[in-house]
């Protein structure tokens, strides 16, 4: 039977309603931080204590509820799990065939320090990645790849965690803006020319952020110089970029005019001083090797780059969808039109589709995959050893893919529920301060979710009705929850699950999550300050509709 939402269901009080429901969400902080329960494990606890939760709070049927955490559950194997599987897969392959010595070698040619290599890799070579592929491909190769550079795997992780903040909203070739202009009716030009007066004060200071958090302010000044050139340079693209040419390009410009002016700049100035962690064993001998060689290693990554760009594209989407290489559920059993959502999220009860379609093709697990397949032939890995490979990894990841698939079937739940949406009308009650905590609320969209697209999907249109309520700029409110939603990312469940599994910190979530969370908070008030100085005091920076139209 069709089953309705119902927001405020304890006592017809929103607050109450809210402060039960938060409960599961309380036990995962808890569970993470406080008892460093393993990720797996609280992420099962998670998901059994929102379904007794939903189940008794808004009377959601338990088949419905049942079919809400299957559909999760069948999105975190696919393609999010699928991604990692993958990228670790090609990250092992580079190991075992001995060529990631060669890519140490080159890496340290332009520098050996670990705070350079830092703002190369996980700053500048992940932006890149997240606006190609995006869905945990990111952390996952670059905190691989830090790992073989010598890096400790939690800051390793935590680093790449926190690095991949500044491209988050502009990620696979714009999808969280693309959905944010879908769900609100405006149109995602607009919405990345707010986002684009938003990030770039965020984007110059990340890498600054990260040195400090490496080696401190005394070791940040040390290479202050390239943090500026790596910093200004991606905020400056990021903002002409989104400005001037929209959502989709943005991650793609900043990333590369980052990588090549940080690296160009690093032939002409290097620090004084080389950084490494004080328990990591130096070599004072440096290998070198040939032209040919520096290319045959790196050859997985440069494949891997044009194949994610090309998979990226819409056109190359629509291809695929026009050849029909897809699985297409378009009625999800057990849930599609059975859940309605209701006022004020909508004007009147409206059905919550229910699908869920298999790119087999099309997703970026399987562009990774191909480029390992292509990279065995090159790297001299046969088939045999490559299917060995493989085998290792999938034992290596099948806790983090446990992880990461009852923390989808948590997320869907919330969803699917009514949760999500209940904890969202709380912070949309607040009234003339709505716009300070916007960004709060994408925060707490992505944390749940795991991704600034579901984030703006979730809660753009309640952004945008709360704003118009209030006599507030709408298109300034819709820009803040994903621009609040890129700093919620680093201690999102799925995100720890995919940081982990790529630095054998598997079991090890609790101590990852708490490495994060702090810098979280600090970035989200830094994002609240931005948002609540544009609200109040520059209202002009960002655009409206009314000005777009005309």
């Amino acid at each position: 039977m069709p089953w309705t939402h119902n927001y405020a269901a304890i006592g017809n009080s929103l607050a109450l309603t809210s402060l039960v429901v938060a409960i599961p969400i309380l036990f995962l902080f808890w569970a993470l931080a406080v008892k460093k329960m393993k990720g797996h494990v609280a992420g099962i606890w998670t998901l059994i204590i929102t379904l007794v939760d939903v189940v008794l709070v808004y009377k959601m049927p338990v088949g419905t509820a049942l079919s809400a955490v299957g559909l999760g559950v069948v999105n975190g194997l696919f393609p999010i799990a699928w991604i990692v599987l993958t990228a670790v897969f090609l990250y092992n392959l580079t190991v075992a065939s001995g060529h990631f010595e060669v890519i140490k070698s080159s890496i340290a040619s332009l520098s050996n320090d670990r705070r350079i290599q830092a703002l190369l890799v996980a700053f500048s070579f992940g932006a890149f990645l997240e606006g190609s592929a995006g869905f945990g491909a990111p952390v996952a190769i670059t905190a691989a790849l830090l790992i073989g550079l010598g890096f400790e795997p939690l800051y390793a992780a935590g680093i790449c965690l926190i690095a991949n903040t500044a491209p988050v909203a502009f990620g696979a070739i714009g999808a969280p803006i693309v959905a944010a202009g879908a769900v609100t009716g405006m149109g995602d030009f607009v919405i990345a020319q707010a986002i684009g007066r938003q990030l770039p004060f965020l984007s110059v200071l990340i890498p600054l952020y990260l040195v400090v958090l490496i080696s401190g302010w005394k070791g940040a000044k040390e290479v202050m110089p390239a943090i500026l050139v790596s910093g200004i340079s991606f905020a400056l693209a990021q903002f002409l970029s989104s400005n001037y040419l929209g959502a989709y390009l943005p991650d793609i410009i900043s990333s590369l005019i980052s990588l090549i002016a940080t690296a160009v700049f690093l032939k002409f100035w290097k620090p004084k001083h080389e950084f490494h962690f004080p328990n990591e064993k130096v070599s004072a001998e440096q290998t070198h090797y040939t032209a040919g060689q520096t290319l045959r290693a790196w050859s997985p990554f440069i494949i891997l780059t044009v194949m994610v760009a090309v998979w990226g594209t819409p056109s190359f989407k629509a291809w695929v969808t026009d050849m029909g290489w897809f699985v297409n559920i378009a009625h999800w059993p057990g849930l599609d039109g059975l859940v309605y959502k209701a006022a004020p999220i909508v004007a009147k009860p409206a059905v919550y589709a229910a699908s869920y379609r298999w790119d087999f093709f099309s997703s970026g697990g399987t562009a990774i995959l191909i480029t390992a397949i292509i990279s065995m032939f090159i790297l001299g890995v046969s088939p045999k050893k490559g299917l060995k490979v493989f085998g290792e990894t999938l034992n290596q990841l099948k806790y983090s893919i446990l992880t990461i698939a009852s923390v989808l079937g948590f997320a869907y739940l919330a969803n699917y529920s009514g949760l999500s949406f209940t904890l969202g009308l709380l912070l949309a009650s607040t009234g003339k301060a709505f716009p300070i905590l916007s960004p709060l609320l994408g925060w707490l969209g992505v944390f749940l979710t795991g991704s600034d697209t579901s984030s703006n999907a979730l809660f753009g249109k309640l952004q945008q009705v709360t704003a118009e309520q209030i006599g507030a700029n709408p298109v300034l409110t819709v820009a803040a929850n994903s621009s609040g939603g890129v700093v919620g990312k680093m201690i999102s469940p799925q995100s720890i699950a995919v940081a982990a599994a790529a630095t054998s910190l598997v079991g090890k979530e609790s101590d990852l999550f708490r490495f994060t969370l702090k810098h979280s908070f600090v970035l989200l008030a830094g994002v609240i300050i931005i948002i609540a100085l544009e609200a109040y005091v520059f209202p002009g920076i960002v655009p409206t509709l009314a000005a777009v139209a005309n």
